[in-house]
């Protein structure tokens, strides 16, 4: 049998722009689960640079990474500055049932 040899997926990797940031941040609301969001937002921190995001979401390099860590409960406020770092903004839609 042959041996396939492959590489831990980084999402942070191909987040190199705004849309790309914004349709991956959109695809993990989707799903309806906040620790999949979180996570996405990590990844889009990761890919902007963790020291740069917390200058400009104006939170500490710790509290960013407090604030993403795995099960972290972050502040409405918190995230809506994250997001706007990160070049995007929330909107709201009628859902389609």
């Amino acid at each position: 049998m042959t041996t396939i040899n492959t590489a831990p997926f980084d999402a942070a990797e191909y987040l190199d722009s705004e849309e790309a940031i914004a349709a991956y941040l959109s695809a993990a609301l989707e799903e309806d689960d906040p620790a999949l969001f979180l996570a996405a937002l990590a990844d889009v921190a990761k890919a902007r640079g963790m020291t740069q995001m917390a200058k400009d979401a104006g939170v500490g390099r710790e509290s960013l990474y407090k604030a993403l860590a795995p099960g972290a409960k972050p502040r409405y406020d918190t995230v809506l500055k994250l997001a706007k770092a990160a070049g995007v903004k929330f909107t709201v839609e009628p859902a389609h049932t």
